[in-house]
């Protein structure tokens, strides 16, 4: 599984638009490619916010649909960010196939990143879940095989690995400036989702099941 290192909707669409649309020719000045066509899937996991916030700044990507159960959910989303109703489907497979999206960003529960991604792999969609991939090794491997069957991306955004920090300690090392690395500790995180203030549906989609705990990644 290849890693996302960085934001979601950005660097997404630069990897996809270099593997999947036609690449400009190399003596003529072409116009600007098309934006980015990118659906949401699920409105559970907190980091959409960042997404829908940043998205006015970004007119390489377009946001074409956003699927979720939930309709109240999807109210909420669409009053803070000013979000025409039209993007509102209740089903990923019926948005799909109504919107055409180039990638779907899963920002469901992680237990259901593998029921998003075997949907949107039918569909030949890529694909960026949140961290973690899943919640056992049955469903990453199942995803992987999935991937592998319709050829398809599927990124997960692990946050620390698009720090402008980390990258420039990473080049300073391929350089051979901080000499032989022979060990590397990493600290981080926080006091848990519950006392940062995470929203309520994030916290209840997000509790531990004792029998997935034992068998989780």
């Amino acid at each position: 599984m290849s890693q996302f290192y960085s934001f979601p909707c950005v660097r997404l669409g630069r990897m996809l638009l270099m593997g999947l649309l036609p690449l400009a020719g190399p003596l003529f000045a072409q116009p600007s490619p098309a934006p980015l066509r990118v659906a949401i899937v699920g409105l559970v996991h907190g980091h959409v916010e960042g997404f829908l916030a940043d998205l006015p700044h970004h007119t390489d990507v377009e946001l074409v649909g956003i699927a979720d159960d939930d309709p109240a959910l999807f109210a909420k989303y669409q009053k803070k960010y000013a979000l025409p109703a039209t993007l509102f489907y209740r089903q990923e497979a019926n948005m799909i196939e109504k919107t055409h999206p180039q990638a779907i960003l899963v920002y469901t529960s992680i237990a259901r990143h593998r029921a998003a991604i075997e949907i949107a792999a039918q569909y030949g969609v890529s694909v960026m879940v949140e961290k973690p991939l899943t919640i056992s090794l049955d469903d990453a491997l199942a995803i992987r095989k999935i991937a592998r069957e319709y050829r398809i991306h599927v990124l997960v955004n692990y946050e620390t690995t698009w720090y402008a920090s980390n990258k420039a300690a990473y080049d300073e090392a391929e350089r051979g400036r901080l000499g032989a690395i022979r060990r590397v500790v990493v600290h981080d995180g926080h006091q848990g989702p519950k006392e940062i203030g995470v929203p309520p549906e994030f916290l209840l989609a997000h509790r531990p099941c004792p029998e997935r705990s034992r068998r989780a990644l």
